[in-house]
């Protein structure tokens, strides 16, 4: 479905409700509470309702843009967050409800906790219901490492298949939807995290790894949350094998989270003190991917992957695992390596094929989307998801 420039005005009389899970909506001056001012455009209303637990956020209703709105659930714990969404989001419909409005929709961020709140409010006032997914859930290692992933994928078959209208953020999932669920694929839109592509390759190096860590010879980049999804693991124990052959290279890691002990207590049993860098989180990743001799990503499942589209717009080459936008955007021998997931030699060997220029790898930097592009694309789903 192409819309035409006027469908995309605020004018049209379309109310947005959205379930999400991100507190950074509730930081003022945050990248994603811009993000979302730039959704409500697109709307007449976009009221979003945020988990949160009322330690952090005080006040009820945030103005977030012109016609966008957010509500924290100021919830005691966690373990409330599904009820007080439910409870806001009721209000919020009650409150703005018009005869005036053609049109309500729903949507949230992911099809499990978020998505419940979503089914049930769409439920109840007969409204479209929108589902998000932005991580691999039907991959082994997503049910694998938690009880509560168990669960989430028992909610995600329930909800999925009730939903108007589904956005994912890559081919790969929205391959394993339509294989599994056998429905149409026209009610799946695919819609990528944007990514300013021109940004990153005109940011300036302000920190250069090379001058920061003239011991290294070679420096690999690595950059996420110390989750266990992420395996940073894996990169590590492959480091112990490169380092044997290579003893100048270097690992950078750049992150933080609740791994990140365990992390540097491996380092230290690896004897790789004098290898493997910590670094906190920075947002000036740029700098890093430019001055890095390769990027790599060892995660056990990714529902896209940014970190490896931002590392090839600076011209930083990618060494990934077989997860999200790999073999889609990162081609294996193009502009990057694929490995099998959780094999710490074949990420050794891609490591030392590079440094040994056995296989040339060069970055390619994907093609630049325009922000209007790309939010006109967002509104389309929202369109597909009201129409079905």
């Amino acid at each position: 479905m192409i819309l035409k420039e006027d469908k995309l005005k605020a004018s049209d009389g379309v109310k947005v409700l959205m379930i999400s899970r991100d507190a950074g909506i509730l930081q003022e001056g945050s990248d994603v509470q811009k993000r979302m001012a730039e959704y409500g455009a697109l709307a007449e209303e976009l009221h979003i309702v945020v988990f949160n637990q009322a330690s952090n956020v005080k006040s009820q209703t945030l103005k977030v843009g012109g016609n966008a709105w957010a509500y924290p659930t100021n919830s005691r714990n966690k373990w409330f967050y599904i009820h007080d969404a439910y409870v806001v989001a009721k209000q919020i419909i009650a409150t703005r409800y018009s005869l005036l409005a053609t049109r309500w929709l729903v949507t949230t961020q992911d099809p499990f906790e978020t998505g419940i709140v979503g089914w049930l409010v769409a439920r109840k006032h007969h409204l479209p219901l929108q589902l998000q997914i932005h991580t691999d859930l039907f991959s082994p290692y997503f049910a694998r490492e938690s009880a509560l992933n168990k669960i989430r994928v028992r909610i995600a078959q329930f909800l999925i298949p009730r939903a108007s209208g589904i956005r994912v953020v890559s081919d790969r999932i929205k391959k394993s939807l339509v294989s599994r669920f056998k429905f149409h694929d026209s009610r799946i839109t695919v819609l990528p995290i944007f990514v300013d592509v021109q940004k990153i390759k005109d940011t300036p190096i302000k920190i250069d790894l090379r001058k920061k860590y003239p011991q290294f010879d070679f420096i690999a980049l690595m950059a996420s949350r110390f989750t266990r999804e992420k395996n940073i693991p894996m990169k590590i124990s492959a480091m112990a094998e490169v380092v044997k052959k290579h003893p100048k290279a270097g690992l950078v890691i750049v992150g933080n989270g609740p791994e990140e002990q365990k992390l540097k207590l491996l380092a230290t049993r690896y004897s790789l003190l004098s290898h493997v860098v910590f670094e906190p989180w920075t947002d000036d990743l740029a700098s890093y991917y430019k001055t890095a001799d390769v990027f790599v990503l060892t995660s056990n499942y990714e529902g896209y992957g940014r970190t490896p589209i931002e590392a090839e717009a600076a011209g930083c080459p990618v060494i990934m695992t077989d997860v999200g936008i790999a073999g889609e955007i990162i081609k294996h021998g193009e502009n990057g390596l694929v490995v099998p997931i959780g094999d710490t030699q074949a990420l050794a060997d891609a490591v030392m094929s590079v440094i040994d220029e056995k296989v040339i790898v060069r970055a390619v930097p994907p093609e630049q989307q325009t922000k209007e592009a790309y939010l006109a694309k967002c509104r389309v789903s929202w369109e597909s998801a009201l129409n079905s």
